[in-house]
Formats: structure tokens, C-alpha cells, sequence
């Protein structure tokens, strides 16, 4: 049987796990809040370890914390910080929107571990000291966002870009014939193709690494309603060079304390960058598809790894399990980021009260990106293989070829010769040569696939 310790708050005398480490405040949420059973992720946890021993440190150089006490706050909240206690944050997502709930779990717990008999450490008089829920909370959103960012996505998105690149390399002499609007175009090498995916994700990363300038920028000491109440005027500074310290993440002082409390337009912003992520991921993730379409009856160009059976019925059947997964990632992206902007414009007055579901959102959007792009690398574009009969076929047949002689012969008398090879399926080369009358040679020259992914003019 569970047995239990009688602890108080504001509001009276409240029965607690015996062997719990954190007080009445923490039991009070775990008795309101049970809708989705879903805690506050561990980055967010980790995050706010971060801020409360940066906090610590900076009352103590500013003299309203004990050398000891600040010590035994910042050694507890670094032991949060590696992981441990993970089973003491039981608070869940859906709580009260701003997140005091969580604040004072993580108060209680290292007031709890720091404590001593010689050396009592109270969770509002000495951990919370110069800070509010409304400031801590809004400010380890974006203390987790940043590192998750700049630690695992932006890693992940060079390693995919990488891998698309070294491909590339390796089948700049392959030529494939170009689609647009799913039909046939004119020829485009596999570097051509692959650069373009590598370019269009690249971009991505300074998009982000832009985001992030704004998010750095932390309310810490901007307390209840970003005045600063019950905080020293050097607080923020020193908080902010403390935490940057413990993190090794460049943050700042945001210009106006109010701002990143009241609003998070901040993260709204890196929101709409992993939108654009997930839109760029999910292009490449369904080209990718279509290219290893078939293998018969569809386009066949490439052949991806296999990974698994891929039906339950059809002995054989092999499917482009990444790509898909992927594509569900970039879906749950898109989806949240409508979660986070309609909870950014939550601001009533001087505090957002969705804060808690912001954090958790966005924090999945970083980790499913980071982990679905590090996958699309590994397990898809490093081992694919290029199917060249199936491309040389096409190549051969493709009527669009004769766009390449515009400049001689007229964009009509080019479809009335596109039209005859397509009816009755012959190549461009044969039907040009019959109706042109030119040398071989030189219809084989203006017609080579290859010089045609060059561009220019016959």
C-alpha cells in the first residue's frame, strides 16, 4: 500500500507519496490535471533545472542567496539536469496555462533534494527567489526550443544535406528525363535532381539559425508581469550569463521583459520555420516515392533499401517505409504549428496562458524532424539505387526532346513531330530525322540528353 507524508501549501494540509520528492503544490496538479497522462517533456524539465541553478548562482553573486544555499539549489538542479528524478515531474501538458504547476514541481524537488538538517531550502523563499512562473516558464520554452534546435535538429539537417550531396557526386553522369505536372520534360541529371533537394533543405538552416535570434532572447527577471517586481535590477543580466554558462548557448536579455511573457511570437516564428522544413521534407519524402515507384508498373527510376515485408497478403511486396514515415512526420509538423499559432495569440493582456502546450508542441516538432530527417539519410538516400535501363527507356521515347529545337524549326512544327513519335511510339530521333531531312549526326548532338541538362540554346 502506498503510504503518505502530510505536507502544506497556501491552501491547507494535503496527503503526499511518502517517498515523493516533491511537496503539496506538485500533488495538488496531479489531483486537478488528468486529461492526456502526457508529462512535460524532458527537455523542457531540463530546461528549467537550467534556469533555476542560473537563477541560484546569479542571487547569490547578487547577495540575496547564501553562498551555501545557492550551491546546494544549483547542485540539485544539475542533477535534474542529467536526468535524474525524471519519475518526480508528474505534471502533465494540460494544466494551468502558465505553467506554475510546473514551476512549482521543479521547486519543490530541488528544495526537497537540496534541503538538509542544518541547511533547510524553502521551494518560493529560496529556489523561486526573483522569479515568477510567468517569466521561468515562458523562458524555458525558449531555453529547450533553442538547444533542441541548435543541438539535434540543425545537426541532423546538415547530416541529411550531407548524405543528399555525396550522393549527387556520385550520379552527376546518370540523366533522367524531367517531370513537370507529373508528365514528361526535358532531361535533368540525378545531381541536378539531388542538388536541388540538398539546396532547397539547406536553405532551410539559415532560416532557422535566424529564428533563433529572437528566441534566445529570455524575459528572466521580468518576474510577475515583466516589471520586475521582487527582483534585483541586475537579475536579468546575471541570470542570463549564468544560464549561458551552464547551457554553452549564447543567450540574451530579450529588449522588453514584457514581450516573450505576454506573447510568444518568438516561437510562432520558429514554428513556421519547421512548417517549411516539414514542407521541404515531405516533397523530397514523395519524390523519393514516386522515383522507386513500380517496380513494374510504375516509374522504377531508383530502387530504395529494402527494410521490411511490406503486406500481410502479398508475398513479395516491398514498400518505401521512410519516406512514408517521414511524410507523417511532416504532417504531425504542419499540424502543430496551427496548435502553436493559435496558442501564441493566447496572450490575455501581460501573460500567454498556453503555455505549457507551446512547449510541448514545439518540442515535438524539433525531435520528430531531427529524428525523421537523420533516418531519411541513413536509411534511405545513403543505400538507394539507380535503375538506368529503366531510365535510358524512357529517355529514348520522350517526345518533349525536340523543345531542344525550337530555335530552328518552330515551337508547332516541333509538336507536329512530338505528336507523331508519341502516336506511334517511336523516338524523337527517328521521326525528326524522317522529317527533317538533317544530318544524323548533328540530330544526335542537338538531341543528346546530356548536353540538354546544360541548358542553352542548339
Amino acid at each position: 500500500m502506498t503510504r503518505y507524508r502530510t505536507e502544506h501549501d497556501s491552501l491547507g494540509e494535503l496527503q503526499v507519496p511518502v517517498n515523493a520528492l516533491y511537496g503539496a503544490q506538485t500533488q495538488r496538479a496531479v489531483q486537478n490535471f488528468s486529461i492526456s497522462g502526457r508529462a512535460m517533456p524532458s527537455a523542457f524539465i531540463a530546461a528549467l533545472g537550467m534556469i533555476k541553478a542560473a537563477a541560484a548562482k546569479a542571487n547569490a553573486r547578487l547577495g540575496h542567496l547564501d553562498a551555501d544555499r545557492a550551491q546546494a539549489i544549483a547542485d540539485a538542479a544539475q542533477r535534474i539536469i542529467a536526468g535524474e528524478h525524471a519519475d518526480a515531474f508528474p505534471v502533465e501538458v494540460y494544466q494551468t496555462g502558465s505553467g506554475t504547476s510546473s514551476n512549482m514541481n521543479m521547486n519543490e524537488v530541488i528544495a526537497r533534494i537540496a534541503s538538509s538538517s542544518s541547511l533547510p531550502v524553502h521551494p518560493n523563499d529560496h529556489v523561486n527567489f526573483a522569479q515568477s512562473s510567468n517569466d521561468v516558464i515562458p523562458a524555458a520554452i525558449q531555453v529547450s526550443a533553442c538547444l533542441a534546435v541548435h543541438n539535434r535538429l540543425l545537426p541532423a539537417l546538415t547530416h541529411l544535406v550531407d548524405a543528399i550531396r555525396r550522393r549527387a557526386d556520385e550520379l552527376a553522369q546518370v540523366v533522367k528525363t524531367g517531370r513537370t505536372h507529373l508528365m514528361d520534360a526535358m532531361p535533368i541529371r540525378l545531381d541536378q535532381e539531388l542538388g536541388a533537394w540538398a539546396a532547397q533543405l539547406g536553405s532551410n538552416r539559415a532560416r532557422l539559425e535566424h529564428a533563433l535570434t529572437s528566441v534566445r532572447q529570455l524575459p528572466l527577471g521580468g518576474t510577475a508581469v515583466g516589471t520586475g517586481i521582487n527582483a534585483d535590477p541586475g537579475f536579468s543580466r546575471e541570470v542570463v550569463a549564468a544560464l549561458a554558462g551552464i547551457s554553452g548557448y549564447p543567450f540574451e536579455v530579450a529588449p522588453d521583459l514584457m514581450v516573450p511573457i505576454a506573447s510568444k511570437d518568438e516561437i510562432v516564428a520558429l514554428s513556421g520555420q519547421l512548417k517549411a522544413l516539414a514542407a521541404g521534407a515531405m516533397k523530397v519524402a514523395n519524390d523519393l516515392r514516386w522515383m522507386n515507384s513500380g517496380p513494374l508498373a510504375g516509374l522504377g527510376e531508383i530502387t530504395l533499401p529494402t527494410l521490411q515485408p511490406g503486406s500481410s497478403i502479398m508475398p513479395g511486396k516491398v514498400n518505401p517505409v521512410i519516406p512514408e514515415a517521414l511524410a507523417m512526420v511532416c504532417a504531425r509538423v504542419m499540424g502543430n504549428d496551427v496548435t502553436i499559432t493559435i496558442a501564441g495569440q493566447s496572450g490575455n493582456f501581460q501573460l500567454n496562458v498556453m503555455l505549457p502546450v507551446i512547449a510541448d508542441t514545439i518540442l515535438e516538432s524539433i525531435d520528430l524532424l531531427a529524428n525523421g530527417l537523420r533516418s531519411l539519410a541513413d536509411q534511405v538516400i545513403a543505400g538507394f539505387e539507380v535503375n538506368p535501363a529503366n531510365l535510358e527507356r524512357t529517355l529514348a521515347r520522350n517526345p518533349v526532346l525536340i523543345t531542344a529545337l525550337n530555335a530552328q524549326i518552330g515551337y508547332e512544327r516541333g509538336a507536329e513531330i512530338a505528336k507523331r513519335a508519341y502516336a506511334q511510339g517511336r523516338s524523337i530521333l527517328e521521326v525528326a530525322r524522317e522529317t527533317l531531312d538533317w544530318d544524323e549526326e548533328r540530330l544526335k548532338e542537338l538531341l543528346d540528353p546530356m548536353r540538354l541538362t546544360h541548358g542553352g540554346l542548339a
